[in-house]
C-alpha cells in the first residue's frame, strides 16, 4: 500500500481513471437481484469484507510511507465471483480510510494495485483452468488457488515498485539488487494463505465457491470407466 506523498498527481489521477470505470462496471455486473434475495450469499459477502478488512489491518508500516500486508484477493475472487470481490474490497478499504489507515486521495492507485489486478490474474487463471476442463479438483486448488495467489502478488509489489521508481519520490532501497531473494519470502506466504482456504472451502463447502465446477470435480471418477449399455 502506497502513501499519497509518494505518489504524483498524474499517478494519482490516473490510479482513479483505471479504478472507477472498472468498479462502476463491476457494481453494475454484480448479482444484486440474487444477493438481496439469498441471505446466505449475504453473509458470505459481509464475512468476507469483514475477514478481508482484517487481513489488511495486519501490516507493516515503514517510515517512508510505504505498508506491507497480505492481499488475500485471489481467494475472495473464487468465493465472490470478481465482481462483488471488487465491491467487497472498495468497502474493506473505505473501512480503512475512516480508521486513517489508508490515503484516500491514493485510493485509486492503491486499489487498482491491490484490487483490480489481483481479480484481473485469478480471473485470468480460472478462465484458463475452466478450459481446460479438468477433472482432478487438485487443478483448481493449485492453480486457481496457489498460483494465482503468487502470481498476483509477483505484479502487484513489480508494479508498485516501478511506480515509484517512475515517479521519484521514494527513496528506493540501496539492496534493490537483491530482491529477487527477498520475493520468496513474500509470494508464499500470500500463496499459503490463499490456498489454504480455498484447499478448505474446496473440501468443506465447495458450494461457497461462485467459480467451482461441483459436476466436473466431485463426480465419481469410475462412472466414466463403466461400459455403456
Amino acid at each position: 500500500m502506497i502513501g499519497a506523498e509518494l505518489l504524483s498527481s498524474t499517478s494519482l489521477t490516473f490510479g482513479w481513471l483505471i479504478y472507477l470505470p472498472v468498479l462502476l462496471w463491476a457494481i453494475t455486473r454484480a448479482p444484486w437481484v440474487e444477493l438481496f434475495s439469498d441471505s446466505r450469499r449475504q453473509h458470505l459477502l459481509f464475512g468476507t469484507v469483514f475477514a478481508l478488512f482484517l487481513l489488511w489491518l495486519v501490516r507493516r508500516d515503514f517510515d517512508t510511507g510505504v505498508s506491507y500486508h497480505f492481499i488475500g484477493m485471489t481467494a475472495v475472487t473464487l468465493l465472490l465471483d470478481w465482481p462483488l470481490a471488487i465491491v467487497g474490497g472498495l468497502v474493506a478499504q473505505m473501512g480503512l480510510v475512516l480508521l486513517g489507515r489508508q490515503d484516500l486521495v491514493a485510493l485509486g492507485v492503491n486499489g487498482t494495485l491491490l484490487i483490480l489486478l489481483p481479480v484481473l490474474v485469478t480471473e485470468c487463471v480460472a478462465i484458463l483452468v475452466e478450459r481446460a476442463q479438468p477433472r482432478n479438483p487438485f487443478v483448481y486448488i493449485f492453480c486457481s488457488g496457489f498460483f494465482a495467489a503468487a502470481l498476483s502478488g509477483l505484479l502487484c509489489l513489480v508494479l508498485s515498485l516501478t511506480l515509484l521508481w517512475y515517479d521519484g519520490l521514494f527513496a528506493m532501497p540501496e539492496w534493490l539488487e537483491d530482491f529477487v531473494g527477498y520475493l520468496w519470502l513474500l509470494l508464499f506466504p500470500e500463496a499459503f494463505i490463499n490456498g489454504m482456504i480455498v484447499s478448505a472451502l474446496v473440501v468443506f463447502s465447495p458450494e461457497w465457491l461462485e467459480t467451482f465446477n461441483r459436476t466436473r470435480y466431485l463426480s465419481a471418477p469410475w462412472k466414466d470407466d463403466e461400459p455403456k449399455s
